[in-house]
């Protein structure tokens, strides 16, 4: 007898009437019409069944800490790098490990169920590395956290900056980051990349590097990240973050940049809810949208993900850990609103996701893990553009957190008694 057993689903890639067989944890059959006993089934009614959302940039030590000790009233970038330079000697432990836990919670009651999170090194106590080393043990049953250490400060500009990060991942942390754009100098910068770079390929770890998040177009970092990809073997392990300068080279120099990107195997992260409001802040109009090429970098073969980056923190006062709410976002500032592209976006923040975050036994085949969410929607257009509510996420088979369906009631004459926002399609009548 199985786990479980998912009946009538809606997948991501267009199939219908899809079941999906659990057992032990893992899927074991996803095919049509299966009619099998089980400890528990659950009729999909036709709607989506999608592997849970992912989260490849976040940053978790300064999530919730929203005014505190103020609040950022420019609302910009810079305002937000000094605010949390003044609450830093104000955290405790205790404290962002109740914040990061309580936004974890959100997390998956949202189906986001595996989140990369910067931590910032550049203080010499590693306090916030210690907090988000318990938390990752703390939510291991249920989410996936990896850990990146990231001298906010600049790895040089910080006079302990390399010790420090070096000390983070001797305890245990993931991924190495970085801040090239932020050194003293744009040569600074460059050997920032080259230094961390190497430290990753000696310890055989991932890389995953502020870059670029600046409206200068001669902010060219993520160049020099692309051929130490490749020159210390680290194609497919590496990850450019932001990359918002590259709204504004010229397309000469992009022409060349992105095939160089491809090549080398290096992954970008945009992250629409931010770089829209923290990008152009000095342009009066025109005013650029700053997020990087979206459509450009998918093209040429990059893998393109979509982080939340910042929740209800001193850079970004909003957000509610909701991965579509990134993905609409992301498609409306990328102009990506064809039907096409809107699927893009979608895997922006699910199967691309995933492949920064290198999970394994992602995805909704024989053998995966059984770790997914039925939405409120019939495809993923549709989940995009409604934010759907997650009915039920499921990790490895075992439910975490479940939503009663969203629907107005009405009270007007001759209409329908209520409406849940999804019209009728042809041959299908209208969702209750």
């Amino acid at each position: 007898m199985l786990d479980l057993l998912v009946r009538n689903a809606t997948l991501p890639d267009g199939r219908t009437g899809m079941s999906i067989a659990v057992q032990g944890g893992r899927i074991a059959e996803v095919t049509p019409g299966l009619d099998v006993p089980a400890h528990e089934t659950l009729d999909a009614q036709g709607l989506l069944v999608t592997p849970h959302f992912v989260d490849p940039h976040f940053h978790m030590d300064a999530t919730l800490s929203y005014g505190l000790p103020r609040v950022n009233e420019s609302g910009t970038l810079l305002e937000g790098i000094a605010l949390w330079g003044e609450l830093k000697p104000l955290l405790t432990q205790e404290a962002l490990i109740e914040r990061a836990l309580a936004y974890c919670d959100w997390a998956v009651a949202k189906g986001l169920l595996a989140i990369r999170t910067h931590v910032d090194t550049s203080d010499p106590s590693l306090l916030a590395v210690d907090a988000l080393l318990e938390v990752r043990r703390l939510v291991a049953p249920y989410l996936d956290l990896q850990l990146v250490a990231f001298p906010q400060d600049g790895v040089l500009r910080t006079a302990s900056g390399i010790d420090s990060l070096q000390r983070a991942l001797d305890k245990g942390v993931d991924v190495v980051g970085g801040i090239p754009h932020f050194e003293r100098t744009m040569a600074d910068g460059a050997a920032s990349v080259k230094l961390l770079c190497e430290i990753a390929a000696e310890r055989g770890l991932l890389v995953d590097m502020h870059c670029d998040e600046s409206d200068d177009p001669l902010s060219r970092h993520i160049e020099t990240l692309a051929f130490e990809a490749q020159r210390l073997g680290l194609q497919g392990r590496v990850t450019g973050s932001h990359c918002t300068s590259m709204h504004s080279m010229d397309n000469y120099y992009v022409s060349k940049l992105l095939p160089l990107i491809a090549q080398s195997g290096v992954a970008v992260i945009a992250n629409p809810l931010i770089n829209i409001t923290l990008q152009g802040r000095h342009d009066s109009y025109p005013k650029r949208r700053g997020m990087t090429r979206v459509p450009e970098l998918m093209a040429a073969g990059v893998t393109v993900a979509f982080g939340h980056d910042c929740v209800m923190d001193p850079w970004y006062g909003m957000g509610s850990g909701d991965m579509l709410e990134v993905a609409h976002m992301g498609l409306h500032v990328a102009q990506m609103t064809s039907q096409a592209g809107i699927r893009r976006c979608f895997d922006a923040v699910t199967t691309n996701a995933a492949k920064v975050f290198h999970l394994p036994a992602y995805g909704l085949e024989a053998g995966c893990d059984a770790s997914f969410v039925l939405l409120q929607a019939r495809d993923p257009v549709e989940a995009i553009r409604l934010r759907a509510t997650r009915l039920k996420v499921y990790r490895r088979g075992r439910l975490l957190a479940e939503t009663p369906a969203a629907s107005a009631t009405l009270h007007l004459a001759g209409r329908p008694a209520g409406t849940a926002f999804m019209p009728a399609r042809p041959g299908g009548a209208i969702q209750p």
